[in-house]
């Protein structure tokens, strides 16, 4: 039996309960491991997590260096004096002094290490920071074995409308990228739409990208600890996540009101439920729950376990996307939702990641504001339920195998292959 590839994964965190990067981020190196590679994992995420089976480092900020001094000495001017030089100072630099504090603790820890000798290293990332990515850029006798992972568009101004806004310093973030689709031998994306994306940016990834979706792993779902909003017998409609300011629920909220108001017999047993912490909605949605009995908020951080519990239980499960012309971005929800195995009330733009995989038969897609669409779609799913007495599925095996460990497998395989040619 030839021996296992051996792979350096440098992670940004592994904090599931932190943050839907950091999620996303586990759920890849878990399926690493069950694909049957040999994982060394380095995180930054600044607490001692451990995942099961895999070797984890955590490495820890430089809390003495001259750049942290001065990332603590720009907080404290703008906590006690109100005044924000963090703008201004990456206007000039391109990053803050905590981002180039934290790479540097990245990239003394990796040079200290022997897990360098890896065969492939990886960098993963979260939300607008690259910190994983910052640092190999710093360690180019490494530039011929990484394999850069593009979560999201970057930058901010390359993000399609209305997401898209000009940051401070946004040229050298321009530049970071550029770097890293220059020398990084190896570049991945979670979806096909966001690779052709960036590369209409930066040419280089159409050489060296990959597609590595997302993963779905399994979670463990009890059923004994489910809250007492929640009645697993209900025709519950399920929307976990933040709402940020482009993803509008208000015409959902409408349409689901519409729904039971054609339809009084579904009051009694149907749930419109969202999960998420406090968002520039809330106001209006503390409104609408005092005359929508059936709408129940929840506007508190949940464990991700806990809000996986309720996915799965639910009878159907909502992505909601912003209004806009195309959506690039693979959801970090999609492969939890593929993994409950319910059906899926897609709310967002006909060209998105979401509606390729789905397919362009999928009934259950539609619009953000199509009210009369989405009440349509409720009322549909609602009888399917009643008629399969209270059991939907998605019954999706191929998009479980999309996002499971025997893709993965076969693409990294592939970058291995293409390693030994380039080497």
């Amino acid at each position: 039996m030839p021996p296992k590839r051996k792979i350096l994964v440098v992670v940004e965190s592994i904090d599931v309960d932190g943050s839907s990067g950091a999620k996303a981020n586990v759920a890849f190196i878990n399926n690493l491991h069950e694909a049957g590679f040999d994982l060394s994992v380095y995180h930054y995420s600044q607490k001692n997590i451990r995942l099961k089976g895999i070797e984890c480092t955590e490495i820890r900020e430089n809390r003495r260096s001259f750049l942290f001094f001065l990332s603590r000495l720009e907080r404290y001017i703008r906590y006690f004096f109100k005044i924000e030089p963090n703008k201004q100072l990456e206007k000039f630099f391109g990053f803050s002094f905590t981002l180039f504090n934290d790479r540097n603790s990245i990239v003394s820890k990796l040079k200290k290490s022997n897990e360098t000798n890896s065969e492939l290293i990886i960098t993963l990332s979260q939300a607008g920071s690259f910190r994983p990515h910052h640092a190999l850029l710093k360690l180019p006798e490494l530039h011929q074995k990484w394999l850069a992972y593009i979560h999201d568009p970057y930058p901010m101004h390359l993000y399609p409308r209305p997401f898209a806004w000009v940051e401070p310093g946004y040229r050298k973030k321009w530049e970071l990228i550029r770097d890293i689709s220059e020398k990084a031998a190896f570049s991945a994306f979670p979806s096909l739409l966001l690779k052709d994306w960036m590369a209409s940016y930066y040419p280089k990834f159409t050489d060296t990208g990959y597609i590595i979706p997302h993963q779905v792993f399994e979670i463990e779902v009890d059923n004994d600890s489910l809250p007492e909003y929640f009645n697993s017998k209900h025709f519950n409609l399920m929307h976990a996540g933040s709402l940020l300011k482009p993803r509008n629920p208000k015409v959902l909220v409408e349409s689901f009101e519409a729904f039971l108001n054609r339809n009084p017999e579904a009051e009694k047993d149907s749930r419109l439920i969202l999960v998420g912490g406090r968002s520039v909605f809330s106001n209006w949605l503390n409104k609408k729950k005092s005359v929508l009995d059936q709408l129940i908020l929840v506007e508190e951080k949940l464990p991700f376990n806990y809000v996986h519990s309720l996915q799965s239980y639910s009878s159907v499960n909502i992505i909601l996307e912003a209004k806009s012309e195309i959506s690039p971005f693979l959801p970090g929800k999609f492969p939890h939702c593929i993994q409950a195995d319910k059906p899926i009330l897609y709310l967002g733009p006909v060209l998105s990641e979401s509606n390729r995989l789905l397919g362009e038969n999928y009934p259950y897609s539609t619009s953000i504001d199509d009210k009369e669409g989405i009440t349509n779609m409720i009322e549909e799913l609602y009888y399917r339920w009643k008629k399969a007495s209270g059991v939907l599925s998605l019954d999706r095996p191929d998009l479980k195998k999309y996002l499971g460990p025997e893709y993965l497998k076969d693409e990294i395989n592939k970058i291995f292959n293409s390693l030994g040619q380039k080497l």
